[in-house]
């Protein structure tokens, strides 16, 4: 792969450009932090040279100055919200990332449940935190938010919230995911500082839509399918055009917010000290892409895996129409069909000449290796197997597992468990690969393979089972899979 990113670079302009803002504002800064903190692997398949912990690296640059609250709804964990890439609920995803950022070296100074109303669940959680020695406040629901300026904006709106105690300059807001109430918290914590003479700032840091960039770079529009779900739309920021006559991008959410941010600004300092969402960001990526062209390449790909992720959805019933025909948009606006993805066509060329389900992986060379499934495998696990192979110059017909030693955990799972799928998945077959790399020397060598998996591309003529999923994600692999069910009768 093309290295289109800088990330030594934009570890060092980003934490400079953060420690210029808290400089603005006396010392005190706010920063609504977007996205996954140490795993974002959507930024480093769209720029490829991020590395998926940029986020933190850059962060533990400042870890002296800096501490983290970790905002949760109240409401999230009335309902136990899951987060479906962990398959965790909110309230389990905090002590996860507590626990997460104390081992590499950041602070968590606290917990903040948002619009509380005395939820009994969020009383439970509350009470479990401070057990473990984390403060815990909370913060109120407001009538008429966010639109209700003059009580916002006073001792009965964020005036009714606990202040959070803070120590460092930087103070870094984040959550499990959307909608958990970042940005609240940041301009209770403005209000409540302003009453104590703290002139303190907020900044806003998320890594997409790049700013500085074209709408229609396939960068952004990269982000664009990533949120189709969620109905987030790229536009240029009008109010930065107003301003400086000069194009930038953001999105629906913060354009649509501004007017009433800047309100909020006002009643909290007497004036705002931004004149566009643009300029609340701290965003430096866009100035650390050194290969546009890997990007643009690397985006339209990324396009591609969203739109087959969003059909998968859509066929198991937990996505929906709009989110597919809002990424075919997408991707008739880059000028990209899925034939541009090279394991699709030869997934779907095995499984018609075989008229059985089969995959294909492109290695790092390019090779397109398949799979097929068989009475002992499945798709998956027989292409795992043939691209091990494959990397480690073993002959293709050099049986890695003895038919005989699969045939045993096929009895277990049929006569003992209850399968009906007596074929092995791919875990199943990795631990037997391991078990036979004792005594077997071709084995330990397929087994060596495995970490140059990572980054490979897969595609199947099949939905695979969560099972097949999560190995690949482990991997490092990016899988795409036609929307289609093995057997119609079973739900994977």
């Amino acid at each position: 792969m093309r290295i289109g990113f800088d990330n030594e670079k934009y570890l060092k302009t980003q934490s400079e450009h953060i420690m210029e803002r808290i400089g603005q504002f006396g010392d005190k800064l706010y920063l609504e932090f977007g996205g996954k903190l140490f795993d974002d692997y959507h930024a480093s398949r769209v720029l490829p040279g991020f590395a998926p912990d940029s986020k933190l690296r850059m962060l533990l640059q400042l870890a002296d100055q800096a501490e983290i609250i970790i905002a949760i709804n109240a409401a999230d964990i009335e309902k136990n919200k899951v987060r479906y890439d962990l398959g965790i609920t909110y309230d389990v995803d905090v002590l996860r990332l507590i626990q997460v950022y104390r081992e590499k070296g950041l602070y968590v100074g606290s917990v903040v449940i948002t619009q509380y109303a005395n939820q009994p669940a969020a009383d439970i959680f509350k009470s479990k935190l401070e057990k473990m020695g984390i403060r815990v406040y909370r913060h109120h629901i407001i009538d008429g938010y966010p639109n209700n300026i003059s009580l916002i904006v006073s001792d009965d709106g964020y005036g009714k919230n606990d202040y959070i105690e803070t120590t460092k300059p930087l103070v870094i807001i984040t959550a499990p995911g959307p909608g958990s109430g970042k940005m609240a918290t940041c301009l209770s914590q403005l209000y409540h500082e302003n009453k104590r003479g703290i002139k303190a700032g907020y900044a806003k840091f998320e890594t997409f839509p790049i700013w500085n960039i074209p709408l229609k770079h396939p960068v952004n529009l990269a982000y664009e399918a990533a949120t189709a779900d969620l109905n987030d739309v790229n536009m240029i920021d009008p109010f930065h055009l107003e301003a400086y006559g000069v194009t930038t991008v953001n999105y629906n959410r913060d354009v649509e917010i501004f007017p009433v941010l800047n309100a909020i600004f006002e009643g909290i300092y007497g004036e705002s000290p931004y004149k566009s969402p643009t300029d609340m960001g701290v965003n430096m990526a866009g100035n650390c892409i050194i290969d546009d062209e890997a990007c643009r390449e690397a985006s339209c790909q990324e396009i591609i895996r969203r739109y087959y992720q969003a059909l998968n959805r859509m066929a198991r019933e937990l996505g929906s129409k709009d989110e597919v025909y809002k990424i075919e948009l997408i991707m008739k606006q880059a000028k990209i069909a899925v034939d541009m993805r090279n394991v699709v066509a030869a997934a779907i060329n095995r499984s018609e000449s075989i008229s059985a389900p089969a995959a294909a992986m492109e290695l790092p060379d390019g090779t397109i290796i398949t799979g097929k499934t068989s009475n002992l495998l499945g798709a998956s696990a027989a292409l795992v197997l043939n691209a091990v192979k494959k990397l480690g110059n073993i002959d293709h017909d050099v049986h890695l597992i003895a038919p005989s030693a699969i045939e045993p955990i096929q009895k277990l799972k049929v006569d003992y468990l209850g399968s009906k799928n007596p074929r092995l998945h791919t875990d199943e077959v990795l631990i037997a690969l391991s078990m036979c790399a004792a005594t077997d020397k071709n084995a330990q060598i397929a087994l060596d393979q495995l970490p140059k998996l990572r980054g490979c591309q897969v595609h199947t003529s099949v939905m695979l089972s969560d099972v097949d999923i999560k190995v690949f994600k482990k991997l490092g692999v990016d899988l795409t899979s036609e929307p289609i069910f093995e057997h119609r009768h079973m739900l994977y």
